[in-house]
């Protein structure tokens, strides 16, 4: 949906515009890789994927991602394998525009990841989660900006989602998810400001006391993800947040700057 090639062409056939998105963060520095491929590199089944070097499978329990990818501007190798496993399911869409143009499912609230990488050499198993979004349209269409959390909490997980529509109302979620995968919309907790990024992208969260940016992963022209400490439903719990600025992402020279770290093969 980030493509600036399928901006360039129109819009037309999604499938001739494929990647998948891999961004390792730790001590030993990051690694972001999100190459696009032509329809001939992808290759599609009920439950597996293709997408060039890559793919993705379902066994019924557990989906596991296989990834040869390289880096973007510097080309470096990413190569391994992340497991996830699914704690609880949910089955609730939720429609973020009144046109039904763009749906959003949190397939797993919370899952068991397990990840394992020869290049970089690290390996984990923590926590984790899967969702999806799908639309008919451009986001910038429909919308000026949005923020989006998730924080496990002991007794399930609080997710966020608010954004500014171009022509509508704005949209609030505020959703908890028990360890049954069980969905209730529940009372927002105040907002809380945060400081904006390097590229001043806004961001902000709900808590109940003071919010604090503890890393910031990833900053950009028209996109943020950081690590938010923030008080909710009497917990401290620590959210990994994004912050998109689509007025930004629409912006020509922005685009331009699109493939020095999307590179299209």
């Amino acid at each position: 949906m980030f493509s600036p090639y399928y901006a360039w062409k129109g819009w037309r056939d999604p499938l001739d515009h494929c990647a998948l998105n891999v961004a390792l963060y730790g001590p030993r520095g990051a690694r972001w890789a999100m190459t696009e491929r032509p329809r001939a590199a992808v290759s599609r089944e009920p439950d597996a994927l293709q997408i060039g070097p890559s793919a993705m499978s379902w066994d019924g329990r557990r989906l596991t991602i296989k990834i040869d990818e390289r880096t973007a501007p510097l080309p470096r190798r990413v190569r391994g394998k992340v497991v996830l496993e699914p704690e609880a399911w949910n089955e609730r869409a939720f429609t973020l525009s009144e046109r039904g143009a763009h749906v959003w499912r949190p397939i797993a609230p919370f899952a068991r990841v397990r990840v394992e990488f020869s290049e970089p050499d690290v390996a984990w198993s923590g926590a984790g989660y899967l969702d999806f979004n799908q639309g008919d349209a451009p986001l910038e269409r429909d919308f000026r900006r949005w923020t989006w959390s998730r924080a496990r909490l002991a007794d399930g997980a609080a997710i966020f989602y608010e954004a500014e529509r171009r022509g509508l109302p704005p949209l609030e979620m505020s959703l908890r998810f028990g360890r049954d995968g069980a969905v209730r919309e529940a009372p927002a907790p105040p907002k809380a400001e945060l400081p904006s990024t390097k590229w001043r992208v806004r961001r902000e969260t709900r808590s109940e006391a003071q919010a604090q940016v503890t890393a910031t992963f990833e900053d950009s022209p028209f996109y943020a993800r950081s690590a938010v400490a923030h008080r909710l439903d009497g917990e401290d719990a620590i959210s990994m947040h994004e912050s998109l600025d689509l007025d930004r992402f629409s912006r020509g020279i922005v685009r331009a700057m699109l493939p020095f770290r999307m590179p299209r093969w």
